[in-house]
């Protein structure tokens, strides 16, 4: 049996009500919840009391979009799984969604099973998979209807990376059309790589080589063109999708153009596009290749759309796309030539703290918070209420949250495995204190005593979103 934690005296935050609530936890599930002052509350006798006075109660957090270990231009990620999942746990994040590969000429199981070797054994927190599709043929399209019998139900394609990740149009509604019949969700890396390839041929032609013109050929208009084609092709395809790290004011209206119609049209952002801009691009001595990653960093007058967005419901789920690249040896790839500087950055272990300093900024309310870090994520790929939120049932990820630490982030102290911090010296408002996952403290009072192996695989649902 595992230990009985009583939760007393937190304000308890969900997406959908804030309560001064007590908390009941009991082999690895929430049992019970039950106002602060009540006799019930009170009645409740535990092997463990956690003092959330003054604290925000909240789930832990649903990180749907990372990279540990994945192999790109030569090099890997910085961070393991192991890594990765342990600085999770540190910003209050329990459950990542991580990004199966699948290599060219090979079966989607094979890059599956790839994954499972690579994370089995080796995550502090929970995880599941979804499946990158880099060869859309009929044998692939066969193997997607497996993957969502066995809890794989979403699948990325590319609009980008001719040559390594690329489908074309045909590609993509030819699996479009399968995901509609099977209930795989589509997620959409969209911009026009074919065009951005041509830019990038003629912007090194011309010595334009730092990293501020990675941002240059990446044009707003090829994101918000290839988000207006998948759109269209998912509308053709009678499918759902999902728009993957939209960071551009332009591809924003085309989502919102696609919703107000009703169409099931779903969009993320990130961090790095609301809190940083080419200005970090454009650094000097290459430090700007720190900041380098796809979709690009957009000039700073694109970050009022993306924060308009979360608060209208345009834009439904923050990420990560975590996929750290070390300064020194790995983004130094790319000196002379932006185009081989490892695409990534970090980012897993300050998601929650960043949007919650954007609560504190007046951007969106605690709830939203709440409802764009944990509850909407788990929904969309088929995880809630086992995870995202706090209620009788749910799987015990709480995240005791201090709204009044200062803190300052920085790489002296981040956990990621990467050596330098893409928001070095931002000082923010809150700070995480202790995370449960599945009832087990894995940061209790800002030490970590979790382990690698407690991360268990998570087999997803079907978008909760389309039922």
């Amino acid at each position: 049996m595992m230990p009985r934690t009583v939760i007393r005296g937190g304000l308890v935050i969900t997406a959908a009500e804030e309560t001064h609530a007590d908390v009941l936890v009991e082999d690895e599930r929430v049992v019970a919840l039950a106002a602060s002052d009540s006799d019930v509350a009170r009645g409740w006798t535990a092997d463990r009391t956690i003092d959330a006075t003054g604290k925000y109660v909240i789930p832990g957090g649903v990180d749907p979009h990372t990279h540990m270990e994945m192999p790109f231009g030569g090099t890997f990620a910085a961070d393991t799984f192991e890594t990765g999942t342990r600085a999770a746990a540190w910003g209050g994040t329990t459950t990542i969604v991580d990004f199966a590969i699948q290599t060219k000429g090979h079966a989607l199981r094979e890059g599956l099973d790839a994954w499972h070797l690579k994370s089995g054994g080796n995550c502090a927190i929970d995880y599941g998979f979804h499946m990158i599709l880099s060869d859309v043929d009929e044998g692939s399209l066969k193997e997607m209807d497996l993957l969502v019998d066995e809890g794989v139900t979403s699948f990325k394609l590319f609009m980008a990376y001719p040559g390594v990740f690329y489908s074309d149009d045909g590609q993509i509604l030819r699996a479009m059309q399968r995901g509609a019949a099977n209930g795989g969700l589509i997620m959409m890396h969209a911009e026009n790589g074919i065009a951005i390839d041509v830019l990038v041929e003629q912007a090194l032609a011309e010595g334009r080589t730092d990293p501020r013109y990675h941002g240059e050929v990446r044009k707003a208009l090829l994101e918000s063109e290839a988000t207006h084609r998948a759109i269209q092709l998912a509308r053709v395809a009678g499918a759902p999708l999902y728009v993957v790290h939209v960071s551009a004011e332009e591809a924003v209206a085309e989502l919102t153009q696609a919703r107000d119609k009703g169409l099931p049209v779903f969009g993320e952002t990130c961090p790095q596009y609301l809190f940083l801009s080419t200005d970090n691009l454009a650094e000097p001595d290459f430090e700007g290749a720190k900041y380098v990653c796809s979709t690009p960093l957009r000039p700073r007058e694109h970050q009022a759309a993306l924060w308009r967005g979360l608060r209208t419901n345009d834009l439904q789920v923050v990420s990560t796309d975590h996929c750290p690249f070390c300064f020194t040896g790995q983004k130094e790839m790319g000196r002379g030539d932006f185009s081989k500087i490892p695409n990534g950055m970090p980012g897993v272990e300050n998601r929650m703290d960043l949007l919650h300093q954007g609560v504190v900024d007046g951007h969106i309310t605690r709830r939203r918070w709440i409802e764009i870090a944990c509850a909407t994520p788990a929904r969309m790929f088929g995880l809630y209420p086992k995870k995202g939120t706090i209620a009788p049932g749910s799987d015990a990820d709480i995240v005791i949250y201090d709204p009044a630490a200062q803190q300052t982030i920085s790489a002296e102290t981040h956990h990621m495995n990467v050596d330098y911090s893409a928001y070095e010296g931002k000082q923010i408002t809150g700070q995480v204190e202790t995370v449960l996952s599945r009832g087990l403290p894995v940061i209790d009072g800002r030490a970590y005593t979790g382990r690698a192996g407690h991360g268990r695989y998570v087999r997803r649902s079907t978008c909760q979103y389309l039922t």
